[in-house]
């Protein structure tokens, strides 16, 4: 009787299995040097839409249907040579391809490189370069290539949108700054060779880490384990920003005892790049080290240190680019025969992270983070409280002040200021330095060199959660938690013979340490500001996808709530209230402020249609509603404790500040085959309600005065944006075609119309005074907004031979930049008299609008050159590569911005007439021809 029914169980069974067995495709792909498996290796199934990814194993398989008969697999990983596998699917049978290899493509390397300057291009504030949104980053998508690798010396803004826009993670931590919302990529500068193994997703595609932006997300895996075994020595040099890298890197792959470890060294430097006096120095550590527990349990740790040192360059107007050309910097002057910059950029904020991984069962994953991070960031700069301004192209050292006298041209004067220029126009640390030793006034100096400092405390923790419910559903989500403490202050770093500094404002004579007045400073002392940012951050997203035969789609959401405090640790004269007898009766300086609450929500959705194998079409669309940075919320927060909006307690606008809006929606047609990938986009994106804080001097050019107040000449003023709404709609195209094994051609466009969507409310305010103009709003709806070229466009070829050496070359196409607008211009009160607000008696419109029409930059061209040569030797490499960057050597605006200087009619007239404006746009220029040159060892 048992035996039956076993026999019975054992039919029952078999059956089923036979019922059950269905067409499998599956195997595994492995290294051809070092036989080691590939993750993330993308597998196509030609002529269709199927794809499967390798694990970490590096093994594959199709969990959908896949068509019988001869088939091909595309294998197809980023640095990798790309292959073909021909294979025969039957039905019910399953087709196991394990062992396939790919090879390193030594070619591969020029991307690399590349990034390694393109990333040192985003820490400049001068430059405007530190808000470019280019993924800085190789992807298997020949726009994003292009915008990275080609257009980021133009400073190019992918759909014409700000880095805080996208997200940059480094293992599922975010590294956005909460200050400004964008990523500090020199944290991990220097570092190429442990920063390759990135995830990508472009635009609202859904990220496996978090909800992201619009600009989507990058994720740079860490993981010990992941990295492939051996080594790296490189060697670099370039006149671009440094002229020197070493870079030496090591993985150990995993070992006996399931231990792996990556360590990397390296070092960039330089006296000056392109621009004058620009020094460079930079020294770069990562260690990343791996225990896996079981098979089921993992602990990586990561640790990086990249210390660096920039000397900035200065944006200047025309009148000194004709005298001095475009390399020209007034930052430096020679002192004891050496380059000394005055404005140095320093990071030092080591990265710290801890990371679990749990694969819980065969479809579910957690991932649990813990990340720290502290530091300083400082920009050093000159003070001059009791001294004339040292800039050497301060406007009455020019001859555009001379020309402008009001008793007629003085052209005696113009000349000797000119000659004086090019003879001697630099800083002159000598005179600083001499008026130091010789003051009079208690012997306080009247010049300081002196730093602003950013001191943060960081820490992240979250968990990540990926689970497949089935072949066709899978949920990616995630819970976070962010607290940062900021510590803001001000150091002097170099009295320059003094022997003490004044802590008082010598513009009003105010106190900015109240508590302890007239305290003489010395170096190392904080000075004139100090106060603590506090931010807390909760949030969580989830995300479900779903995979079929024709369609695929997805839904994601989020939540964040975020709080935000500011500490004052100094009681700010100018921003208090004393009574009769002296005594403190308000005080919006000191002491902790309101604690800001903001909730964020975000929704998106898209799908991807596959109408054949080689046509598909994507569609997404979101809506995201996120909480303005720290920049963005106070007012000036180095002097008291106002919020956007808000004067001393006092609703200047009317309007109380909230969350940021960002609707955007995008449509893809993509065709792919064996010899054309064709990807073309329509994009639309609206902003609204936005806000955006501009520090300047307002000195040597009188008081900002209006009908509702007047800020005094040579102060620090807020120019303060609120409300503000943008609209971003344009089209990208990206098509390349392996036309020969050894020949690619390509085509990359971007067509933007980026411009202001409303007329936002503006004012301007120093300490606790405000000045409002007009109707209290700025005019800036239709006008264009600055960052980069709105169109761009590149053609170009690649070949690469089988004996690994390729060359390269690209015409790069750009136009419609704009230089960013003054929004004091735009008030209502450029026109009108703010004694009795009427019109200015001498007003024409039609000459008012010449006067404010938005400067267009010329379009121009530039041509790159790329190209290497690698020999393999056993299973080692040897490579070199080069490249020339603006071969032609043009000449080409890629930035500016007006100053805030002449707010009338009258005086923008005035100024305009003159031989030479005194006043005109402040511009940046992009290089002329540039190289680079890398050699490399890989072991």
């Amino acid at each position: 009787m048992k035996k039956s029914f076993f026999i019975f169980l054992f039919g029952i069974f078999s059956a089923f299995t036979v019922l059950a067995q269905d067409t499998i495709v599956k195997g595994s792909v492995l290294d051809g040097i070092t036989g080691e498996p590939i993750p993330d290796v993308t597998i196509t199934i030609e002529e269709t839409s199927q794809t499967a990814t390798t694990n970490a194993l590096g093994e594959f398989s199709f969990t959908t249907k896949v068509p019988l008969g001869e088939q091909v697999l595309k294998v197809e990983k980023l640095n990798y040579v790309t292959k073909r596998y021909p294979i025969v699917v039957n039905e019910g049978k399953t087709v196991d391809i394990s062992g396939m290899t790919l090879d390193f493509d030594p070619g591969s390397e020029s991307d690399q490189f590349t990034i390694s300057l393109s990333d040192d291009e985003l820490n400049d504030d001068t430059s405007g370069a530190d808000n470019i949104s280019g993924l800085l980053s190789s992807s298997q998508d020949i726009f994003q290539r292009t915008a990275a690798f080609e257009f980021s010396s133009s400073f190019f803004r992918v759909r014409g949108l700000d880095s805080d826009n996208g997200s940059v993670l480094i293992n599922g931590i975010e590294m956005n700054k909460l200050y400004n919302g964008r990523p500090q990529w020199s944290n991990w500068g220097g570092l190429n060779d442990v920063v390759r193994n990135q995830e990508l997703t472009s635009g609202l595609t859904p990220s496996a880490y978090n909800f992201g932006g619009v600009l989507g997300t990058t994720n740079i895996n860490t993981r010990a384990s992941n990295y492939r075994s051996g080594g790296r020595l490189t060697y670099s040099s370039s006149n671009r920003s440094y002229t020197n890298r070493l870079m030496a890197s090591y993985a150990s792959g995993l070992v006996e005892g399931g231990w792996a470890y990556t360590i990397m060294l390296g070092r960039r430097w330089g006296n000056e790049g392109f621009q004058d006096a620009s020094l460079y120095d930079s020294n770069s550590f990562f260690a990343s080290v791996e225990k896996k527990i079981n098979d089921k349990h993992s602990i990586n740790f990561t640790s990086i240190y990249a210390p660096n040192r920039r000397g900035k360059s200065s944006p200047n107007t025309q009148e000194v680019y004709d005298l001095k050309g475009i390399k020209y910097n007034e930052y430096w002057g020679y002192l004891d025969g050496e380059k000394r910059n005055s404005r140095i950029k320093e990071v030092e904020e080591p990265i710290l992270m801890l990371n679990h991984y749990w694969d819980i069962n065969s479809k579910t994953s957690l991932n649990t983070n813990i990340g720290y991070q502290f530091g300083k960031l400082g920009n050093s700069r000159l003070d001059y409280a009791a001294g004339r301004n040292p800039s050497p192209a301060y406007y009455q050292n020019l001859p555009s002040y001379f020309l402008a006298d009001n008793d007629g041209p003085d052209y005696a004067g113009a000349y000797v200021a000119e000659q004086e220029f090019l003879n001697n126009g630099q800083i002159n640390w000598v005179d600083i330095i001499d008026a130091n030793l010789n003051a009079s006034i208690d012997g306080l100096g009247a010049y300081a060199l002196y730093e602003d400092r950013v001191d943060d405390k960081q820490l992240t923790i979250n968990s990540i959660l990926s689970t497949e419910f089935n072949e066709n559903v899978s949920l990616n989500a995630s819970l976070n938690y962010k607290k940062l403490k900021s510590e803001n202050f001000a150091e002097v770093i170099d009295l320059l013979g003094a022997s003490g500094y004044s802590n008082v404002d010598s513009f009003d004579g105010f106190q900015y340490d109240f508590q302890n007045p007239d305290r003489i400073i010395e170096e190392g002392d904080k000075f004139k500001y100090n106060y603590n940012l506090e931010a807390n951050i909760i949030s969580g997203y989830a995300n479900a996808l779903f995979k079929y035969n024709k369609i695929d789609f997805y839904v994601s959401g989020s939540i964040t709530k975020t709080d935000y405090q500011r500490e004052g640790l100094y009681q700010n004269e100018a921003n208090i209230e004393l009574d009769n007898l002296g005594n403190v009766i308000s005080d919006n300086s000191s002491g902790k402020g309101k604690k800001l609450d903001f909730t964020g929500f975000g929704a998106k959705a898209g799908f991807t249609y596959k109408i054949t194998g080689k046509h598909l079409l994507d569609v997404n669309a979101g809506y995201i509603t996120r909480a303005p940075s720290l920049r963005n919320t106070y007012s000036n927060s180095r002097s008291n404790h106002d919020v956007i909006g808000i004067v001393n307690g006092v609703n200047v606008t009317g309007k109380e500040i909230t969350e940021e809006k960002i609707s955007s929606v995008d449509a893809s047609y993509i065709f792919r085959s064996s010899i054309v990938k064709a990807k073309l986009t329509g994009f639309y994106t609206k902003i609204e309600d936005a806000n955006e804080v501009s520090f300047y001097y307002a000195d040597g050019v009188g008081g900002f005065e209006s009908q509702n107040g007047t800020l005094q000449t040579n102060e620090f003023v807020s120019e303060v944006l609120q409300g503000i709404d943008k609209k971003h709609i344009g089209f990208e195209l990206g098509i390349e075609a392996q036309v020969t094994p050894t020949i690619k051609l390509k085509g990359v466009a971007s067509i933007g119309q980026y411009t202001y969507d409303n007329n936002p409310n503006f004012y301007l305010t120093s300490d606790s005074q405000v000045a409002t103009f007009g109707d209290g709003t700025a005019n800036l709806k239709d006008y264009k907004i600055a960052g980069g070229p709105q169109r761009a466009a590149s053609i170009g070829f690649e070949y690469r031979d089988p004996a690994y050496w390729w060359f390269g070359a690209t015409a790069n196409f750009f136009s419609n930049a704009y230089v960013d607008v003054s929004p004091i211009t735009r008030t209502s009160s450029f026109y009108l008299d703010p004694t009795d607000g009427l019109p200015l008696n001498d007003y024409d419109p039609a000459i008012a609008r010449e006067l404010l029409k938005q400067e267009e930059f010329d379009s121009y061209m530039v041509v790159n050159l790329i190209g290497g040569k690698s020999w393999r030797i056993g299973d080692k490499y040897i490579g070199f590569f080069a490249s020339v960057g603006n071969l032609l050597d043009k000449q080409y605006k890629t930035g500016g911005f007006e100053q805030a200087r002449n707010a009338n009619y009258t005086e923008l007239r005035e100024d305009v007439s003159n031989p030479k404006r005194r006043f005109g746009p402040k511009y940046w220029y992009g290089r002329g021809t540039n190289y680079f040159v890398n050699v490399y060892l890989r072991f």
